[in-house]
């Protein structure tokens, strides 16, 4: 369910047709015994409710896998097995637990980097894919966090450029992102994410853009700040305390508010 559909029984893929895959995705999606009428009405909407309810037999039936169901003859309520296994369900399981695995775990965060069934433009799919899409990046950013505070840099930063990957206009993914780095001491690279969130938004509204990340950086014009050894985008952003200079070549540099200039 996570990223495509796939349904494997014994160690091999089923193929299924297009009736049957959104049937057996519905129920994935939906672990609650479901009704035919109001699954059939779902999946086949603007059908004719006992055309509907016809469709939904001939899908079940075409899975060729009766152990698939709880109700295995298709008379009842349809759910899959308890004995299916779900990678949406581990998922959602792992989310649940993450706050009480200690920072020192690894645990597999690879179940969170894929939204459901991409592509897929069903209503009933667009709602639990957006509810499973925010609760992932907040587990992603809290774990984050907590591994940064750890000592496990790297990972924190793994993490958080996962979040930010999957939403590059999230602002918490953003901040999640800028403080590992800074918790790392690479100054260079959050200041190089707070720069490209700025563009982001200055680019998206068409006009100046703010964001929240302002307080990340120490208010101090004391700190040195090193920015990646690139040319700065003429619609960079200044932090807080510094300001732009030429020095005598034309090279731009940044000074903070009236010390001694450093080339960057």
């Amino acid at each position: 369910m996570l990223g495509s559909f796939t349904l494997v029984a014994d160690g091999n893929p089923v193929p299924l047709g297009v009736d049957s895959r959104r049937l057996v995705a519905y129920l994935a999606i939906h672990p609650r015994p479901q009704e035919h009428a109001a699954l059939a009405a779902d999946l086949w909407p603007g059908v004719p409710a006992a055309a509907a309810q016809h469709l939904l037999v001939e899908a079940a039936a075409a899975v060729g896998i009766p152990s698939l169901f709880t109700d295995g003859d298709l008379t009842g309520p349809l759910s899959l097995a308890a004995d299916v296994q779900v990678d949406l369900a581990d998922a959602l399981g792992l989310i649940r637990a993450l706050p009480e695995i200690p920072a020192t775990d690894s645990p597999d965060i690879g179940l969170l980097s894929a939204d459901i069934l991409p592509g897929w433009t069903a209503a009933w799919i667009a709602v639990e894919r957006e509810r499973f899409r925010q609760l992932r990046l907040h587990a992603i950013e809290e774990r984050s966090l907590r591994l940064s505070a750890a000592g496990r840099h790297a990972e924190a930063v793994r993490l958080a450029e996962m979040a930010v990957q999957a939403a590059p206009s999230r602002e918490s993914a953003r901040r999640a992102l800028i403080e590992a780095h800074l918790a790392q001491g690479n100054i260079a690279a959050a200041v190089a994410e707070y720069d490209a969130y700025e563009e982001l938004l200055r680019s998206s509204v068409g006009g100046p853009a703010t964001n929240g990340l302002d307080a990340l950086f120490p208010p101090s014009p004391v700190w040195p700040v090193l920015r990646a050894r690139r040319p700065m985008p003429r619609s960079a952003v200044q932090l807080p305390g510094l300001r732009a200079a030429r020095g005598a070549g034309g090279g731009r540099r940044l000074v903070s508010g009236g010390g001694a200039s450093r080339p960057y």
